[in-house]
């Protein structure tokens, strides 16, 4: 009887010694910026605000500049976020199309790929109180991505090469 009462103790501590692990990797320098996650390094997102205009396929979103200093050789990016006016579950993936050396993207169109929900699935994951892992659920071909706020022209920019 003493034993198995010593046995559930034992495994009730382990479980709670590995509820209290804490992540301790690195952790973003600024809130509601995306980080890309590469080894023990992050690389800040290039944070922009998307101009908006019409076009004749509906909403079209851009960026200026041809490319995003923010570069990733992952085909399956990683980022980490710090939430404070964002929540992490709003962020979404856009990539862009570069056109007249600025970066850009119909939302609401005629064309099949445009819609208003992202075009790529983000998975979020609770790291530590305050801090998300999002990840891309999909292989991104080399190009230029956005991730964005839903309801909000900030656009956090980043290249996959």
């Amino acid at each position: 009887m003493t034993r198995r009462i010593l046995l559930a103790l034992l495994s009730l501590g382990l479980q709670a010694a590995t509820a209290q692990d804490k992540y301790a990797g690195p952790k973003p320098e600024k809130k509601d910026v995306p980080y890309l996650l590469h080894g023990d390094k992050l690389v800040m997102t290039e944070v922009q605000n998307a101009s908006q205009s019409r076009s004749k396929d509906g909403q079209l979103f851009f960026v200026p500049g041809a490319t995003s200093p923010a570069r990733t050789p992952l085909a399956e990016p990683i980022f980490l976020f710090s939430p404070d006016r964002f929540r992490a579950e709003q962020l979404g993936l856009f990539r862009f199309e570069v056109r007249n050396g600025r970066r850009e993207i119909v939302i609401s169109g005629k064309r099949k790929r445009n819609s208003d929900e992202p075009v790529f699935h983000l998975s979020v994951r609770r790291l530590d109180e305050g801090l998300f892992r999002l990840e891309s659920s999909e292989s991104l071909s080399p190009g230029e991505y956005s991730l964005s706020p839903e309801g909000d022209n900030t656009a956090f920019c980043f290249t996959v090469y």
